[in-house]
């Protein structure tokens, strides 16, 4: 009778220490954990079309531009890449507090202009130097906000300034098929098609070659997702 008293806090014990050790497993791997979740999902959710997705490095620091179209793009683009990425995201929508422990738990980087927050600016700088030098993926939208027409906008100085602290390649991208999605700025979006209908979607997500950071201008990175993009347009995507 006392040895079967005994074993139900051992038990206990060792059932949560079970637990605990898987917890604390989840969080150090969030990311990869989260990028399996969303591969599955999105995937499944759309026909993704890869387009040169080998140019995205394997392993080391690199540096991902696009441009920006939906609140989608982000999920694709993580659903897309062979590794893990951190985005850098505003901080308007990263304080949200409907999303705000997701996007914590996905290590995002919060950014805010340096007229609104210099401070913010400094540290998010600071945040993704050391993410890259430790050999991690960063991805941003040099466009600083989603397209008000599908067209690609004015890419900001952002890059240049985190090239400048630490100078790793610069990979463009390109998405298309998410323009007219309730999830971009269309006016006359509705409900995405795979909720529509049943069907799903197609989406390319197009990828050039490295640039070298010295070579990696805002306008020049600009004109190279322009290209990637209107190619893909030109393939009937």
């Amino acid at each position: 009778m006392i040895d079967r008293i005994s074993s139900v806090p051992l038990a206990a014990v060792s059932g949560s220490s079970v637990l605990c050790a898987s917890l604390v497993c989840v969080w150090r791997f969030r990311l990869n954990f989260l990028h399996a979740v969303v591969r599955l999902v999105v995937r499944a959710a759309y026909r993704i079309r890869l387009v040169n997705v080998q140019h995205i490095p394997t392993q080391g620091g690199a540096l991902l531009v696009c441009n920006h179209v939906s609140y989608l793009d982000a999920f694709v683009i993580g659903a897309s890449s062979p590794r893990p990425l951190r985005f850098v995201m505003s901080n308007r929508i990263y304080r949200n507090p409907l999303g705000h422990w997701f996007f914590r738990f996905t290590r995002a980087i919060p950014v805010a202009s340096g007229a609104r927050d210099a401070d913010l600016l400094a540290s998010a700088y600071d945040e993704c130097a050391r993410s890259l030098e430790a050999g991690e993926l960063i991805c941003l939208f040099p466009e600083g906000r989603r397209s008000a027409t599908g067209a690609i906008s004015r890419f900001q100085p952002g890059v240049r300034e985190i090239l400048r602290r630490v100078p790793v390649p610069v990979v463009p991208m390109a998405l298309q098929g998410l323009w007219g999605s309730c999830f971009s700025r269309d006016t006359s979006a509705r409900v995405p098609r795979p909720m529509r209908n049943g069907s799903r979607s197609r989406i390319t997500v197009s990828v050039g070659t490295p640039v070298a950071p010295h070579a990696a201008s805002p306008s020049h990175l600009q004109k190279i997702v322009e290209h990637l993009h209107m190619t893909t347009s030109l393939e009937g995507t």
